[in-house]
């Protein structure tokens, strides 16, 4: 997984790669090189007393380390442009596949793995990515120039090295081997750490209301304490891992050392081969510490790569169909002409009438259907609304409509045309959905706004706004339009981002409105005054109406009564009071007699 998502983003910067190696190549035969210059510099300078041998061989050093240094830099400049490169194609990557997922898709995650994965997983790519350009490149050639250089100081020390190496391999391999299983739980807690903080952020105002604070303290400490116990785990792991390493460098060390001076004393070695032979060990177990090390990190990295392959490999359950057209192509159709290209000016509205004949959904792996056939339809220029209990289906109902969610029985249609025979971006600009849960981003009031239509005026934003009743609010503020928005609309009322996302939907003009509980932070009468501006801007749009409130929608054309997925009533208000027992429940619960007549 790692191999192969690291080589496919690595492969616009083929020229970049070929340099880094390049430049790590010649800084690491640099490195190599200076040990023997050195042990010449001894045996020919200073042990003869030739200053002529130590200022050329000393200068020809001085101007070796310089290059060295400067193809380093170079390479960790160039390792750490790609390396940051890589991220961000791998998070834009991410993002992009999490944008094209249904709900279905980020329920199977979780939206705290998501963030887990599009943030601390890419790091960790990234991480992999800058050390391979920075150590994997170096070990091997230091590791091996280093023994064949060794080898040609003194053959018969450098058997040393057949009892160093094994030994440091094996200390720091049975280290790595408990790492990784480590790693893997590591990141499975975070995303564990990440939902309960999330939930409780999201939550805050309802763990306060019911004096919950302390419940919710531990059970983040539980989560907490996981996580602790295993990143615990690991450091002490790595931290055992340095001083293991430099136990044998240093036992190594000595062992040259010993069995040097007796050669020396012997007359087999010179001082000048003994101290570059000592260099060469030194850069030999360098190397293979710097292999281990980047072995180390490669656990949990394939890890994290493994967790976002999953994410893009995952095909998202709601897709355009084969063959699929856009509304352009559609009306055209209709009217018995040529579309007049891929983007028509004004765009082409879906109209028509809403249809469900027989629908039903359920979700993957659940007992029974959250809809139960139900059939209606929502005609053009009338108001349809939707009541019942909580969990009786409705928000899914109505995000079968933008295929939010696919219907898994029956067929949703638009003006008679199947709405899964329509391209997903031709549909969804076609509807105006306002969710139960009203969402603002950062940026400013016109921004937001715009996100229904990048090309709408400020005169329709303002009119947009009037109808929501929401252009008093919006010209009291410093800036109007332009006024700050923080994330999720904090800096604003219940009740004003609710009308915000009213204005929003209204500026695109749909032929399909979906207000779902959209009505709920207002007052009775802002509530009634958005419906009535509502009545002559969809005249010509289909607009179906989500509600708990009867007053909201006591007026509609058409109400339809959820109960348990299925539709249990569908008739005006007095003709539900009359013969559907579940509406007039509620009604009752809400209403006195008097106000429900």
């Amino acid at each position: 997984m790692l191999i192969r998502l690291v080589r496919r983003h690595l492969a616009p910067h083929r020229a970049a790669v070929i340099a880094i190696v390049v430049l790590q190549l010649l800084q690491t035969l640099a490195t190599l090189y200076l040990p023997t210059l050195n042990a010449d510099i001894i045996d020919d300078g200073v042990v003869r007393a030739d200053l002529g041998v130590i200022w050329s061989v000393g200068g020809l050093m001085l101007l070796m380390t310089v290059g060295q240094i400067l193809c380093n830099i170079a390479a960790i400049l160039l390792a750490a442009r790609v390396a940051m490169s890589v991220g961000r194609q791998v998070r834009a990557e991410v993002f992009a596949a999490v944008q094209r997922f249904s709900s279905r898709e980020v329920t199977r995650f979780g939206a705290p793995s998501l963030i887990t994965r599009s943030t601390n997983d890419v790091q960790q790519v990234q991480m992999i990515v800058l050390m391979s350009f920075t150590m994997l490149v170096t070990a091997p050639i230091m590791g091996v120039g280093g023994v064949v250089l060794a080898l040609q100081q003194d053959v018969a020390l450098s058997g040393l090295l057949l009892v160093v190496l094994p030994v440091l391999i094996v200390v720091i391999g049975l280290i790595v081997r408990r790492l990784v299983p480590l790693f893997r739980r590591g990141q499975t807690q975070l995303d564990r750490v990440n939902a309960v903080l999330r939930e409780q952020i999201m939550g805050l105002s309802v763990i306060r209301a019911f004096v919950r604070e302390r419940q919710e303290a531990d059970r983040f400490d539980a989560a907490n304490r996981d996580l602790t116990g295993t990143q615990l785990a690991s450091g002490y792991l790595l931290a055992l891992m340095f001083p293991s390493i430099m136990l044998v460098v240093n036992v190594a060390t000595v062992g040259v050392l010993w069995f040097g001076a007796m050669r020396i004393d012997a007359g087999q070695m010179q001082i000048g081969a003994l101290t570059a032979f000592l260099a060469y060990i030194m850069q030999i177990l360098m190397a293979v510490m710097l292999a281990m090390f980047l072995f180390m990190m490669l656990p949990r990295a394939a890890v994290s790569a493994e967790r976002i392959t999953e994410v893009l490999d995952a095909e998202p359950s709601v897709v355009s169909a084969p063959g699929a057209v856009d509304a352009a192509t559609l009306v055209a159709r209709r009217n018995g002409t040529t579309p007049a290209g891929e983007h028509t000016e004004p765009p082409a509205r879906l109209t028509g009438a809403l249809r469900f004949d027989h629908v039903g959904f359920r979700y993957p792996g659940a007992q029974r259907d959250v809809l139960r056939d139900i059939t209606f339809t929502a005609a053009p220029g009338r108001t349809t609304a939707i009541i019942g209990s909580t969990g009786a289906g409705k928000t899914t109902l109505l995000n079968l409509v933008p295929r939010l969610l696919d219907a898994t029985a029956g067929t949703v249609t638009i003006g008679g045309h199947d709405i899964t025979g329509l391209t997903l971006d031709s549909l969804r600009a076609g509807i105006g959905l306002v969710p139960q849960r009203a969402h603002l981003f950062s940026g400013s009031v016109a921004s937001n706004l715009r996100m229904a239509d990048p090309e709408a005026t400020d005169e329709q934003l303002w009119a947009a706004l009037r109808v929501a009743q929401a252009a008093d609010f919006v010209a009291a503020l410093p800036d109007g339009l332009g006024a700050a928005v923080e994330p999720g609309g904090t800096n604003l009322s219940g009740g004003q981002r609710q009308r915000l996302c009213i204005a929003r939907a209204l500026v695109r003009r749909p032929g399909v409105y979906l207000f779902d509980d959209s009505f709920s932070a207002l007052d009775y009468a802002t509530d009634a005054r958005v419906r009535s501006a509502l009545v002559p801007w969809t005249r010509d749009a289909v607009v179906v109406v989500v509600a708990q409130r009867v007053s909201t929608i006591r007026h509609a054309d058409t109400i339809l009564v959820l109960d348990e997925g299925a539709l249990v009533g569908t008739g005006t208000h007095e003709d539900l009071l009359a013969d559907c027992p579940t509406y007039r429940e509620i009604v009752e619960s809400q209403l006195s007699a008097e106000e429900a007549a």
